[in-house]
């Protein structure tokens, strides 16, 4: 006879440690997270970054059981990075993490498949347990809360300007989105870096519920059809 089939899960004490992977731009945070993490016997912290786009540098290859995203970064935001972590690693567990609580962000986190959004006021032994859940493969986001977030949602934006949560920088690039410009002739008409013009593009995606180019477009040519041309923010000159 073959012997049993291992069912361990990640965590179990006798088995592998669930792995974590720790995204926050402040360096004492990810110092107290890791402290608090690694004093329990099945959590190991196996990675960290302060930005965006070293998250996603490593994440992938690193395949953690679950990844804990501050959703404010200097360089984007851990709502994008969820997504993109879950289209290349779909296996790693997202649970976002921010000091805010704001139910856009809570909508994007659901639709970009985050398995829990915590606040930062949250117990350390509440971290702990929905970083044991999220790593069993269950999430922390019900789906009746979520149903009733995204009809809220809807509702909201019947009754006010969709574009009235956007800045004056923000708009400029959705209309020039929606002329079918790329991030680079975007820069070069508003005189800002082509790398700032791919930050503004993904603060208004997560604004407008938005996660395609294409979709954008479309949204711009409907939105600006037949309005007043949005004036641009005043810039007479290249911007570092």
């Amino acid at each position: 006879m073959s012997g049993p089939v291992s069912t361990k899960a990640p965590g179990d004490p006798a088995g592998k440690p669930i792995g974590v992977f720790l995204l926050d731009d402040h360096e004492i945070v990810r110092r107290g997270i890791r402290g608090l993490l690694e004093a329990e016997p099945d959590i190991r912290v196996i990675g960290e970054a302060g930005t965006a786009s070293a998250a996603l540098a490593i994440i992938p290859g690193l395949r953690p059981d679950v990844a804990l995203l501050d959703v404010r970064l200097p360089d984007g935001d851990g709502v994008s990075v969820c997504r993109e972590v879950r289209s290349r690693a779909p296996e790693v567990a997202c649970l976002m993490f921010t000091a805010f609580s704001d139910d856009q962000a809570l909508l994007d986190s659901i639709l970009a498949g985050a398995a829990g959004y915590l606040l930062k006021q949250i117990r350390g032994s509440d971290l702990v347990g929905a970083i044991r859940i999220a790593a069993s493969g269950q999430s922390l986001l019900g789906p009746r809360a979520a149903s009733r977030l995204i009809a809220r949602q809807r509702d909201a934006s019947g009754k006010h300007d969709p574009l009235a949560r956007l800045t004056a920088h923000e708009r400029s690039v959705l209309q020039l989105i929606g002329e079918g410009l790329t991030n680079r002739q975007i820069g070069e008409r508003l005189f800002i870096a082509e790398k700032t013009v791919k930050n503004y593009v993904s603060t208004l995606f997560r604004k407008l519920g938005l996660t395609q180019r294409t979709a954008a477009a479309v949204y711009a040519a409907r939105t600006f059809d037949g309005r007043t041309s949005e004036p641009g923010p005043n810039m007479s000159g290249p911007r570092r």
